[in-house]
C-alpha cells in the first residue's frame, strides 16, 4: 500500500510538469498581435502606445547608429510621429518563439506611404514578468538589390 502514495505523487509531478509546457501556438498569437498593436501605434500617431511596447533595456538599430534603452528610442523616434500620416508601416510575416515561451522573434515588410515594400524588419520580443512582451532589439535592413 505504500507504493500508490508514491505512484500518485509520480502521476502527479508528471501531469504538472507536462501542464508547464508553454503553448508555442497560442504564444505566437500574441506576439503577432503585439507586433501588429505595435505597428498600429504608429499608423495612428500615438507615441505613448507606442513607447509602451518598447523594453526599459531596448536596443535600436537606428540609422545614425544604435540606441539603447527605451527612453533613448522614444526621444530618436518622437521625429516621426510629429506629421499627420506615418512615414511607414510594417507588418509580421514570421513569427517564432522559443521552446521556453520568453523570447520570440518576428520579421517582416516595411512599407512606405504608398504601400511599396522598402525595406525588412526584425524584432525580438521578450515575455516580461508583468505578462506583456515587449521588444528587446529592433532592427531594419533595406531590401536586397535586384540583380
Amino acid at each position: 500500500m505504500k507504493l500508490l502514495p508514491s505512484l500518485l505523487l509520480l502521476v502527479i509531478l508528471s501531469v504538472s510538469s507536462w501542464a508547464a509546457v508553454p503553448d508555442l501556438a497560442v504564444l505566437r498569437e500574441q506576439v503577432t498581435a503585439t507586433e501588429t498593436a505595435f505597428a498600429r501605434s504608429m499608423a495612428e500617431r500615438k507615441l505613448s502606445d507606442f513607447s509602451a511596447f518598447i523594453a526599459e533595456d531596448a536596443v535600436f538599430f537606428g540609422s545614425k547608429g544604435l540606441l539603447h534603452g527605451r527612453q533613448e528610442v522614444v526621444r530618436a523616434w518622437t521625429s516621426l510621429f510629429t506629421e499627420k500620416d506615418a512615414p511607414f508601416s510594417w507588418k509580421p510575416e514570421v513569427v517564432e518563439v522559443l521552446a521556453a515561451g520568453n523570447l520570440a522573434i518576428s520579421h517582416g515588410p516595411v512599407f512606405d506611404r504608398e504601400g511599396k515594400k522598402i525595406r525588412t524588419f526584425t524584432s525580438i520580443w521578450r515575455l516580461e514578468p508583468d505578462g506583456k512582451w515587449r521588444i528587446v532589439f529592433d532592427k531594419g535592413e533595406p531590401l536586397e538589390p535586384k540583380p
